[in-house]
C-alpha cells in the first residue's frame, strides 16, 4: 500500500485505503479509536488538533505521512515531509534512543505514554509528550510500517 503496491506519498494525504490502514491498525493493535466515528481521511488530514506521522518499512525508513499539525510541529510542507528520512526528526544523540522505540513497537505492537526530544527543520528542539506509536499491519496481517500520534508537545 504506502510503496509496494503502487501508491506514492504525494497520494496518502488524503487516500482512503492508507487513512483505513491508519485507524484501522490503530484500534485493532492500541484497541482504543484513533478518530471519532464518521471521521475521514480529510478531517485527520486538515483539521485534527493532534499530530499523525507514519514511516515506511524501508531499510532506512522514511516518512510516507504527516497531517498539517505534524506538519505545523516539524515545519516541514508535505512535499518535504515525504521525502524525510525518520531518523532526522531526532538530534544524532538521540537517535540511539528513538531506534530502540521502533524496536520495541515491532516487538509489542506499540508503546503508549512515549516521550522524546525531536527536532524540526528549523532547529528548533521540543519534546514529544504521551504519544503513543504503533505497527501499521493491515487486516491480512502484512507489515506497512509504523506511525505515531501525539497531542502535546512542548519547546525544549
Amino acid at each position: 500500500m504506502v510503496d509496494s503496491s503502487g501508491h506514492n506519498s504525494s497520494d496518502l494525504a488524503l487516500d482512503r485505503e492508507f487513512f483505513d490502514l491508519l485507524v484501522g491498525s490503530y484500534a485493532r493493535i492500541v484497541g482504543t479509536p484513533l478518530v471519532d466515528q464518521g471521521r475521514g481521511p480529510e478531517w485527520l488530514y486538515n483539521d485534527a488538533s493532534f499530530v499523525v506521522v507514519a514511516h515506511n518499512t524501508d531499510t532506512d525508513p522514511r516518512f510516507v505521512y504527516a497531517n498539517r499539525a505534524g506538519q505545523a510541529c516539524f515545519e516541514y510542507p508535505w512535499d518535504e515531509f515525504v521525502t524525510l528520512p525518520s531518523r532526522l526528526s531526532a538530534e544524532l544523540p538521540n537517535r540511539e534512543e528513538r531506534q530502540q522505540l521502533l524496536d520495541a513497537v515491532t516487538r509489542n505492537g506499540f508503546i503508549s505514554d512515549y516521550s522524546g526530544l525531536r527536532i524540526a527543520k528549523s532547529g528548533r528542539r521540543f519534546w514529544i509528550e504521551d504519544g503513543v506509536v504503533w505497527q501499521l499491519i493491515d487486516r491480512d496481517g502484512r507489515r506497512w510500517g509504523q506511525a505515531a500520534t501525539f497531542s502535546k508537545w512542548k519547546d525544549a
